[in-house]
């Protein structure tokens, strides 16, 4: 389906995207953003209730995080295409209200259609994938996070790509968050050196 000329006309319609049941929860489909073509590509879960509200990935306390490690590592968002492996929010209702989710695997191949169009339009050199899913998704094969990060891997299309934690920090206790946050900006800085020495 390469019918769309732009990226933009492939967001047109992404965002009244109804391929799987999460278009019925959802408020917004949050498409990437950035421009295209780009260098890199950093590749998420999918939204939360924040990017659920706002239509765009990582704002609010993950986006503040994203944005921090970015900065630290020369980079700015502003030259990135940021998107996720699902475009609409992942989200299970519980006692405590609307609790997010990690995507399942009928939703990531539901969207997958919006992820190849990504990639054919932004063209990035290097990918870095935010949290394990959408790592094992595009490298293909599953992998531990301790296994996955700090190396480069052969990514969709041959992309070199490589892992991190999400910023969200889900779970992270408060000894391990330093050890995480500092893990994390050794991945960005890694990043940054590809880019700037390809």
């Amino acid at each position: 389906m390469d019918h769309w000329h732009t990226i933009e006309e492939v967001r047109l319609e992404a965002i009244v995207c109804c391929r799987c049941p999460l278009c019925y929860t959802r408020k917004r489909v949050v498409f990437g953003t950035g421009p295209a073509p780009a260098r890199l590509m950093i590749v998420g879960e999918g939204p939360g209730a924040d990017e659920d509200l706002a239509g765009t990935p990582f704002v609010g306390k993950s986006g503040k995080t994203l944005d921090k490690m970015l900065s630290d590592a020369g980079l700015t968002r502003g030259e990135i295409w940021v998107t996720n492996i699902v475009r609409c929010r992942l989200a299970s209702l519980t006692e405590r209200g609307l609790q997010n989710r990690a995507p399942r695997p009928e939703e990531i191949s539901a969207c997958t259609l919006w992820m190849d169009q990504e990639f054919r339009f932004v063209q990035p050199e290097v990918v870095l994938c935010l949290g394990l899913i959408p790592a094992q998704a595009l490298i293909g094969r599953s992998l531990k996070l301790s296994e996955g990060r700090g190396k480069w891997h052969e990514g969709r299309n041959g992309i070199p790509t490589t892992v991190t934690y999400h910023p969200a920090m889900r779970y992270m206790g408060r000894e391990k968050k330093p050890i995480v946050e500092s893990q994390m900006a050794e991945d960005f800085r890694m990043v940054a050196e590809r880019l700037r020495n390809a």
